[in-house]
């Protein structure tokens, strides 16, 4: 089978090619540590674990980089606001990122620098840039790179330079040369973090952090770079610039961005206050919940978050963890099973296609090798759902299982019905298998 996936600089579906077969350099930007972790972030990891884990899957060896941004203007005027040091701000909130992502089933990165670990190679970088002819100064305030100057610019996002320049409102003030123009080394201020460089004291411009970290750890060209659909332009688009200006070579094979997040039906944004962090959603629902949440949706598209979505979410969750985690391991792989998971996921990364997978197969009564199939397939989606877990069902809960079983046998389903409602309203389901009812805690 082969593994297709929408690559955003060719804006189609390619059959994936790792560099070297059956090695696969994977470099995801990470977070910049300004705050604790939200829905958002929740959303890229997910995609992106999955992503790695699947081509684990398909026989690969895959080297995965994530970075951590803990300096750029977002984590000085946080630090500021609050009125604590960055190293404390940026440490705390990094604790955060990693306590949550852990719970919604996210694998550490097999290294994941820090971009205050890489200003030496940053320095280099904007060097070659300088020596290529590709950066100039701005006196009292930074190193900048010039986009003219590099004739792929917009090529992953569709911009052209002619239409940037054309909607440029140039100010007396503004010495850069191009609207788009980026900071690659920004002179610091009073009071801001510094690093000694050829052009005096100061420190990284966002982008160019990922360009010297990516380089320098995996190499280049990588197989993958990936992230959210809001690093597109500018910040990806200005990592292919200043990369490939500097190493003359390609950046990235494939290029993967995943969709944004909707609170019921708008835009996610703190100054609508419509803001959801990991940790709010978690006091209601599970790190398994939210995982599946993500995984119900192609990574693409939009993911629209509601009250009502997400408690329909956790019931169908745990529907499913409670048929799976009552299965009986036969010795057997369902092949067949295996061959319709790998169907789903070989198409972009088609997750509801693989959940409706596993729902046909828990459904399809004389299909064998089930508890196995689904510990495969589990590999990569990261949902639990063999896991068993006693928890001691209280004897009231009990006698009204026992009394709405009766009820079902004597065909009064109104009677049944009422008691299910009632045994949910006290934090417990009830699910009827071949074997009778199944209770089991609410998430």
């Amino acid at each position: 089978m082969t593994f297709k996936i929408y690559n955003t600089l060719s804006k189609k579906l390619e059959t994936f090619k790792p560099i070297e077969k059956g090695k696969v350099k994977i470099y995801v930007c990470g977070p910049t540590v300004n705050d604790v972790p939200h829905l958002g972030h929740a959303r890229q990891q997910i995609t992106f674990d999955l992503l790695r884990k699947y081509l684990e899957f398909k026989g690969n060896d895959v080297t995965f980089v994530s970075n951590i941004t803990d300096i750029d203007d977002k984590i000085i005027n946080k630090a500021k606001e609050l009125g604590i040091e960055i190293k404390d701000l940026t440490e705390r909130n990094l604790k955060a990122h990693k306590e949550d992502y852990e719970k919604i089933g996210i694998r550490k990165p097999d290294v994941q620098p820090k971009a205050t670990g890489y200003i030496k190679e940053m320095i280099d970088l904007v060097k070659k840039l300088e020596e290529k002819k590709y950066a100039y100064l701005i006196e009292d305030d930074g190193v900048y790179f010039d986009i003219s100057k590099f004739k792929g610019y917009g090529k992953l996002s569709g911009q052209k330079i002619k239409d940037l320049k054309a909607g440029a409102r140039i100010k007396v003030k503004d010495k850069k040369r191009n609207k788009e123009d980026f900071v690659l080394w920004k002179f610091s201020k009073l009071g801001e973090p510094k690093w000694k460089s050829p052009w005096g004291y100061g420190r990284p411009g966002w982008h160019i952090e990922c360009s010297a970290m990516s380089a320098n750890i995996l190499g280049l060209p990588l197989d993958i770079h990936g992230g959210g659909q809001d690093l597109i332009f500018p910040h990806h688009e200005d990592e292919i610039a200043q990369s490939e200006a500097a190493y003359g070579k390609k950046l990235s094979n494939y290029w993967i961005h995943n969709g944004m997040v909707n609170i019921n039906n708008t835009k996610m944004s703190k100054s609508l206050g419509n803001f959801k962090t990991i940790k709010d959603i978690f006091t209601e629902y599970s790190g398994e919940a939210i995982r599946y949440f993500v995984i119900s949706g192609h990574y693409r598209k939009p993911l629209d978050f509601s009250k009502e979505t997400l408690e329909n979410i956790k019931n169908s969750y745990n529907r499913l963890r409670n048929i799976t985690s009552n299965l009986d391991d036969d010795g057997k792989t369902n092949k067949d099973y295996i061959n319709k998971f790998k169907e789903a996921m070989d198409d972009d990364l088609n997750t509801p296609a693989a959940l409706a997978v596993i729902w046909k197969l828990v459904r399809d009564i004389p299909a064998d090798g089930k508890y196995r199939t689904i510990k495969q397939i589990d590999m990569v989606l990261g949902l639990n759902l063999l896991k068993k877990e006693k928890i001691s069902i209280p004897k009231d809960i009990q006698k009204l299982a026992i009394e709405r079983e009766k009820n079902r046998k004597q065909k009064d389903f109104e009677k049944a019905d009422k008691i299910r409602k009632d045994i949910e309203e006290r934090g417990y389901l009830i699910d009827d298998t071949s074997n009778g009812p199944k209770i089991s805690l609410k998430n």
